[in-house]
């Protein structure tokens, strides 16, 4: 049985395929960081002439800037540089977690110029008044970014739970359901600033977002890059994103990755999603800091005197981490079996404490990973990039839309 493929997609009219090659030239700049119109052309396979007019477009908008000139070593006038405006366009990413806020904005080439993190306990206070909190940090990094001339033409929220339709379904640690937090958010930005055009909001799972700033920036940005791994990211729950062929894996309802809420013992703590013994209340940063000795509700500080403590070598730290990175690695493991992932991403948290965790969690992926190709001592488990986290991933995301389709932001750019 044969099934129709339904009706043609409409002819691409003459402004569709320009945007379409003002995109493939920006990404084409972006990705070599700075080249020449004719080594634009020989890339992407226009003419010197359709090159030079994108280009001179993409000078106006604001996307690009060139400077000197460049000799490529062959015959022919050397060519003017172009590489990314540091000025113009860029992308405002907020991240709102249980026990600080985070935001940056960052450029087109994806270089965070301004960050402001302060951390406060979002819990058991009213959504509104945290989206509010984070909406008066975000204004004053407008105002910093604003000094610089960059432009920020839209918001990512990067958030704690499950993200949907703009709202968060549900977020255990802070308490939150079915909340709309783009639009709370929208409405407390732009009442902070009322001379200026509302900011389009849009919202993802922290751990997504941080580990598309793993993609872009860290792994999957070396000389040999990651482009499918499954990211964890320790806080007070414990997040995770999976990524495949350089792209995120969101699932059915774009809930994938909870890895968080495995269950390790049906019978274990009551976590406060509403389940027994999951992941979170083994390996999230109360269960690890109140296992060590520590407050467990010490937040940032805490993570920090648990770090020196173990690089003291204090027994009951050591053996709290080492019993952490036993149920990491056993979680791991299975979902290690079930996706075959190219690396394992610890981040959050997790990276500073490495040199502890590390050693349980690949005893425990050498010893159930069926395939046999995880050795011990391998570089599949690593820490994730300093390059990298939830706020920058958010801002790139903005980026990303804007590089996909410049005409569409060269007016937004006020």
């Amino acid at each position: 049985m044969t099934t129709s493929p339904g009706p043609p997609a409409p002819k691409a009219g003459k402004d569709t395929v320009r945007r379409h090659n003002l995109s493939l030239v920006l990404r084409t700049v972006l990705d070599e960081g700075e080249t020449t119109r004719a080594a634009v052309a020989a890339r992407v396979g226009l003419t010197r002439a359709a090159v030079s007019s994108l280009v001179e477009q993409l000078l106006a908008g604001g996307f690009l800037t060139e400077r000197g000139k460049t000799f490529s070593g062959q015959a022919g006038r050397p060519g003017t540089a172009l590489r990314a405006a540091a000025t113009g366009p860029a992308g405002l990413g907020v991240e709102i977690n249980v026990d600080y806020v985070s935001v940056c904005v960052v450029d087109l080439a994806g270089t965070d110029r301004v960050r402001l993190t302060e951390h406060l306990d979002n819990r058991n206070v009213p959504p509104g008044e945290v989206l509010e909190r984070a909406a008066r940090i975000a204004a004053r990094t407008l105002t910093s970014a604003a000094g610089q001339e960059l432009d920020a033409v839209g918001v990512r929220l990067a958030l704690p739970g499950l993200v949907s339709g703009g709202a968060v379904r549900q977020a255990p640690n802070l308490g939150w359901n079915r909340v709309a937090a783009e639009d709370l958010f929208g409405q407390a930005l732009a009442a902070l600033r009322p001379e200026r055009p509302a900011l389009p909001v849009g919202s993802d799972n922290e751990a997504n977002a941080a580990a598309v700033a793993e993609l872009w920036f860290g792994a999957g940005a070396q000389r040999e890059p990651v482009r499918g791994f499954l990211y964890l990211s320790g806080e007070i729950g414990v997040g995770g994103a999976i990524v495949v062929d350089g792209e995120l894996l969101r699932g059915a309802h774009g809930f994938a990755g909870e890895i968080g809420h495995v269950v390790v013992d049906p019978q274990g703590p009551v976590c406060r999603c509403g389940s027994r013994g999951c992941l979170e209340q083994y390996a999230g940063q109360a269960a690890l800091l109140r296992g060590a000795g520590l407050d467990e509700a010490a937040g940032v500080p805490g993570v920090t005197e648990l770090e020196r403590r173990a690089l003291d070598g204090d027994a009951r730290t050591v053996a709290a981490l080492e019993r952490t990175g036993r149920m990491l690695g056993l979680v791991v493991s299975g979902a290690v079996n079930l996706l075959d992932p190219e690396a394992v991403v610890l981040g959050g948290i997790y990276r500073p404490l490495m040199p502890w965790l590390g050693p349980a969690v690949n005893r425990e992926l050498s010893g159930r990973v069926v395939s046999g190709l995880w050795p011990r001592g391998g570089t599949r488990l690593r820490a994730s990039s300093p390059s990298g986290d939830a706020a920058r991933g958010a801002a790139a995301l903005v980026v990303r839309d804007v590089v996909a389709d410049p005409a569409r932001y060269a007016a937004a750019v006020r």
